[in-house]
């Protein structure tokens, strides 16, 4: 599956987030055969939860699928740039590589605001590649935020 594909799951799971309230982030985990493995959306309101970002959700899934934490050969694909805790728990389960498309430019820990998984001073590094579907993406945040204004 290609990133442009594995991107327009995704954001069908931003809109899901909408149900709940929540910022419409949405995130797939491919393995190395380009499959997705793992699929969510954030639900912080809905789990009433801080860390229920929809790339911790999809991590989490994986290594409990696996029985392992160590997530080499897997691309995280997430519809806005990922901020500092979801940047490092990439890193730390060794992720090969991170596809976004909206840049976070208040939050955003994989360029934006930090670099997070590609410091040199970590253990592990990740291909970044922005800006995949970036337009629908950060369409998607500026309708939800307007709404809420």
């Amino acid at each position: 599956m290609n990133a442009d594909d594995a991107m327009e799951i995704a954001l069908e799971e931003a809109r899901a987030a909408l149900e709940y309230g929540d910022v419409p982030v949405g995130a797939v985990l491919v393995d190395g055969e380009g499959e997705i493995v793992a699929r969510d959306h954030n639900r912080r309101e809905e789990c009433g939860d801080a860390t229920a970002h929809a790339e911790m959700l999809v991590i989490s899934q994986r290594s409990r699928d696996l029985n392992h934490w160590r997530l080499t050969g897997h691309t995280l694909v997430v519809t806005l740039e990922p901020c500092a805790m979801c940047a490092m728990a990439a890193v730390w389960a060794r992720i090969d590589r991170i596809v976004y498309g909206a840049a976070d430019l208040k939050a955003g820990a994989a360029w934006s605001l930090f670099n997070i998984p590609q410091d040199e001073r970590l253990n592990h590094r990740i291909e970044l590649t922005e800006g995949v579907r970036g337009a629908e993406s950060r369409q998607l945040m500026e309708d939800f935020f307007s709404r809420r204004r």
